[in-house]
């Protein structure tokens, strides 16, 4: 009879400690999926899908620099069409042949920004009134200006560039410096800062050019 007992007991503990293994089980089934699901909502937010978010962002400064250095870059290129063939100096129509190659590129780049955010593209300027209109802006040439550029050439069309692109390549720095300081689009702020340091450069190397060194 006590052996029986005994046996009865050993039976109904190996029960209750199975049902309590399945319990626990299920409980750290249901951690284990919860632990995952958060860890899939943690992989959806972490660190890379945030930096992806940040790199798109963009603000109104952005859409300000990129419009109105597309107008302005237009510009510096055709003072550079106008030098490739007005230049008596080859050094100025390399420097304008270098202008038109690193501006176009980023004309493109900017246009292709705007179109990405919905924003219109500035159209190209077309007269004297359309650059006149664009003259706000810093460094810009008015009508008149571009007038007397195109009608002038040989030394005097040298020194009328060199010195009409200095003042341009300063306010475009200037533009540049501002998106740096106010942009919130990293390919935009990163565009400005090339701005920066490539205009910089060739307004030392016009400088010297027109003797100001």
């Amino acid at each position: 009879m006590t052996a029986h007992r005994a046996l009865v007991r050993r039976t109904a503990l190996s029960v209750t400690a199975g049902a309590a293994a399945l319990v626990l089980a299920a409980c750290g089934s249901d951690s284990g999926s919860g632990g995952h699901d958060m860890g899939s909502m943690e992989s959806d937010s972490g660190p890379t899908a945030t930096a992806s978010a940040k790199a798109g962002e963009h603000n109104d400064a952005d859409v300000d620099f990129s419009k109105e250095m597309i107008q302005h870059h237009r510009q510096a290129v055709d003072m550079a069409e106008l030098a490739a063939d007005r230049a008596s100096s080859q050094e100025v129509k390399d420097l304008a042949t270098k202008v038109k190659g690193a501006q176009d590129p980023e004309i493109k780049t900017m246009s292709g920004w705007l179109n990405s955010w919905g924003e219109d593209v500035p159209e190209e300027m077309s007269g004297a009134m359309d650059h006149d209109m664009s003259s706000a802006m810093p460094g810009m040439m008015s009508g008149t200006d571009m007038d007397k550029l195109e009608k002038a050439s040989g030394a005097e069309f040298d020194t009328m560039f060199l010195t009409m692109m200095v003042e341009h390549h300063e306010g475009a720095v200037e533009m540049a410096e501002t998106e740096k300081a106010d942009g919130k689009y990293g390919p935009a702020t990163k565009l400005a800062d090339d701005v920066v340091t490539a205009q910089t450069a060739e307004i030392k190397q016009m400088n010297k050019l027109l003797g100001q060194s």
